[in-house]
């Protein structure tokens, strides 16, 4: 049995290595590993980029320009929690440029990726034992796009 950490391969039409170069640019602790090309032996142009490997925030990944065949869904997403407003905005920013605002932190990219961009004190939040304290920032959330910390702590106490 492997006890190797999986690798998150996301399947691009062919835009993999401008893909992984985007997503390298937003995170810190990030970077480009190696970039594999066709050969002669198919099935893609000779010398045009198959798959790169690439780590976010120490996380591996592996884009693939596997064709048209496949796109992405929001049945997969990644979860950025930030620690603040000031890291909600960066990512929401950077991650929307070129995509769309979805609904409840959820940014879908320029490369049809879906990505949550949620602040950690709300994970704290909708966790609490107290149900309606719980209720209160669920609820704010259901009316935002890119979530607000500030509003969800109004709810959250009960002052919204």
């Amino acid at each position: 049995m492997t006890s190797k950490p999986f690798i998150t391969c996301l399947w691009f039409d062919n835009q993999g290595e401008e893909a992984a170069r985007h997503y390298t640019s937003i995170f810190k602790n990030s970077r480009i590993g190696g970039v594999r090309r066709y050969t002669d032996a198919g099935p893609g142009p000779e010398g045009a980029v198959v798959t790169v490997d690439f780590e976010l925030n120490g996380q591996k990944f592996l884009a693939l320009n596997g064709g048209p065949e496949h796109s992405f869904t929001p049945a997969v997403s990644l979860v950025v929690e930030c620690a603040d407003q000031a890291e909600v905005d960066y990512y929401w920013d950077r991650l929307s440029e070129g995509g769309r605002e979805i609904a409840c932190g959820w940014v879908q990219d320029k490369f049809g990726f879906c990505w949550q961009v949620v602040p950690t004190v709300l994970m704290e939040m909708i966790a609490d034992s107290d149900t309606r304290k719980a209720a209160r920032a669920t609820a704010a959330m259901l009316t935002m796009t890119k979530l607000d910390i500030a509003e969800l702590e109004r709810a959250y106490a009960g002052a919204a």
